[in-house]
């Protein structure tokens, strides 16, 4: 169910734990019909974390990382460009691999498109996957359940927090 929170088009794509189940699944016989392998999974933190680890079972993907990227900062609100945080993801290990990175959006994809610069430096085979794309993107992801151009209400995120950190 999505909160009371207002983007200023009251109009929602919503998806539920049982429609993100199928999602996955759908998502995951995407990328296996295309013939890609992936060894690591790497979800986007946030927003790819619960995604991401789905798909790691989906793909049967036993290496899985995340990198932390701030961009959002509230409903279509976000900082001048998306920052890299602290823990970055163990370079080395990736090196020539075959790379599967995952969000549950990508939406202006500016986000997208730092984390697959960043990853392709250490000579990986990146690919990208999404539960949603939009029309606002400047790089599409190899792999995306669903296209819409609405706010979307996940439902690991539809709700306020328990308790806000400072």
């Amino acid at each position: 169910m999505a909160d009371d929170r207002d983007d200023g088009t009251n109009e929602r794509e919503i998806l539920t734990w049982e429609g993100f189940g199928a999602a996955t699944r759908e998502l995951a016989q995407t990328i296996v019909d295309s013939g890609f392998e992936p060894e690591i999974v790497i979800a986007v933190a946030r927003g790819g974390m619960v995604p991401g680890g789905a798909l790691t079972y989906a793909l049967d993907v036993k290496l899985t990382d995340a990198i932390n990227v701030e961009f959002y900062t509230g409903i279509a609100q976000t900082l001048p460009d998306p920052v890299l945080l602290a823990p970055l993801l163990d370079t080395e290990s990736i090196r020539g691999r075959r790379l599967l990175v995952v969000d549950d959006v990508v939406d202006s994809g500016r986000t997208m498109r730092l984390v697959i610069d960043l990853l392709r430096c250490y000579g990986a085979d990146v690919r990208s996957a999404v539960l949603y794309s939009k029309p606002t993107t400047v790089i599409a992801p190899d792999y995306s359940w669903r296209d819409t151009d609405r706010w979307i209400a996940f439902p690991w995120s539809a709700q306020d927090p328990v308790t806000r950190r400072a």
